[in-house]
């Protein structure tokens, strides 16, 4: 069992790290393969709009950002999480989304997932919110998220209730992965959501989304 970690966060020892990684010891306790990865330590280049991924299946920058994409095509699962930023997610985390080739190419399909944030008021819950609609859009099955909200910089090393809480969902994403847990309702959603608006979508674009098209028929998504 592979398991990617994402720190959305500048910071390598702020709150949303810290948080991660109790997930990833946890995870590793499991005996789980577990890779964190810090977002600001990459190489990962804006994206130009160029659409030819779609053509092609891959990105003509062969930076951080595809190699993290293509790591995370092989997984079993995904944590992502920011900090909250305008009551959005924070901007290397959106960067790495724009290159991520995330929803369009179904990059989470029948992955496990979950989402976390942090933040000092309720904008954490709206950063929360489009972590979930990216994962849910992308395929995954979400296994939990985690909201915390605590003044900033304040360390977390002492409270018991978010540490407890961390490792419950990690131990839920474990068995979740384990048991192949289907989630009915997710699933349910996700299907009219890639039925009726992402792959009509696709396929009307025809040759210029054949790099798609490919993904799709691989996956066992269309045939």
């Amino acid at each position: 069992m592979k398991i990617i970690i994402i720190n959305g966060s500048p910071r390598e020892n702020g709150i949303t790290a810290n948080i991660l990684h109790i997930i990833e010891k946890r995870l590793i306790n499991n005996g789980v393969k577990v890779h964190f990865v810090d977002l600001g330590k990459l190489d990962i280049s804006n994206c130009s709009g160029c659409c030819s991924c779609y053509k092609t299946g891959k990105c003509y920058m062969y930076d951080d950002a595809e190699k993290l994409s293509q790591e995370i095509a092989v997984s079993d699962g995904i944590v992502i999480g920011s900090p909250t930023y305008a009551s959005n997610i924070s901007g290397i985390l959106k960067q790495f989304i724009d290159r991520g080739h995330f929803v369009i190419e179904q990059l989470l399909y029948d992955k496990y997932a979950v989402s976390v944030s942090t933040g000092e008021n309720y904008g954490s819950r709206d950063t929360n919110k489009i972590l979930r609609k990216l994962l849910s859009y992308s395929g995954a099955k979400i296994s939990g998220k985690i909201i915390f909200n605590t003044p900033f910089n304040k360390k977390i090393g002492t409270d018991a209730a978010i540490i407890k809480y961390a490792e419950k969902i990690s131990d839920k994403l474990f068995y979740d992965i384990k048991n192949k847990r289907n989630y009915f309702w997710q699933k349910l959603f996700h299907n009219i959501i890639f039925n009726m608006g992402i792959k009509p979508f696709v396929i009307k674009k025809g040759e210029l989304y054949s790099g798609v098209i490919e993904k799709y028929r691989r996956l066992e998504i269309i045939k």
